[in-house]
């Protein structure tokens, strides 16, 4: 069941990776932009993840899972970029100061140091099955989300609160607030898939965000 749910969200992920281009090429909603990798690395994980079993188990497979985990250090913390240039594009005052600017570059490298060192470098991962799934996961005992995952779904939190009250757009924060909920409550579901569910909640209200702060840039003709 699992290998059907996994293709699903490759597919739903390929289909925002479509409509984000599109936003970004229309409108130049610049947010859009550090989403697309995000997207990318996304379509990447469940389509590895969708087609585990019919791969095989071995190097081959061992390799591109492995590179899910190179993939997450380095693309999910642009979630930090993008939450800030949402502020700035809500034109949120002190958005635009350059201390901001800079302090969100900095922690955006730190997270992807952070994830790096403490996560990737030196992991060992091994074969597994679960609910009808082959993948290549850490055998080391998990001892909850990564840190860096942690600070990125608060600063998105805390951002999503700012442009719910700065432009009475809800869909940020709810999306936000499940993508925490999903995460922090073992639902009573045999599937492995439901986090990442959740994780397209959370890609799809970013997306829309996107979309809604189209109104302060001019559509490009002919786009």
């Amino acid at each position: 069941m699992d290998t059907v749910l996994f293709t699903f969200l490759t597919i739903a992920y390929t289909i925002l990776l479509v409509l984000a281009i599109k936003v970004l090429r229309n409108y130049k909603v610049l947010s859009t932009l550090l989403l697309l990798p995000v997207i990318v690395g996304l379509i990447y994980e469940n389509g590895i993840i969708s087609t585990g079993r019919f791969i095989g188990k071995g190097p081959l497979l061992e390799g591109l899972n492995l590179a899910r985990f190179w993939i997450h250090a380095f693309f999910t913390p642009l979630l930090v970029l993008y939450a800030w240039k949402t502020l700035e594009q809500a034109e949120v005052q002190w958005a635009s100061k350059n201390w901001v600017r800079i302090f969100a570059l900095l922690l955006t490298a730190s997270l992807i140091l952070m994830e790096l060192f403490t996560v990737v470098i030196g992991l060992n991962i091994e074969a597994s099955i679960e609910y009808g799934v082959l993948s290549y996961s850490s055998n080391e005992p998990s001892s909850g989300p990564p840190i860096m995952v942690l600070i990125v779904s608060v600063v998105l939190l805390v951002s999503s609160l700012i442009i719910w009250r700065r432009q009475e757009w809800i869909w940020f924060f709810i999306g936000s607030l499940l993508m925490i909920v999903g995460s922090a409550i073992q639902l009573p579901v045999d599937s492995g898939a439901i986090t990442n569910f959740f994780e397209l909640i959370l890609i799809s209200s970013l997306l829309g965000t996107a979309y809604f702060q189209r109104k302060v840039h001019k559509p490009i003709k002919g786009g």
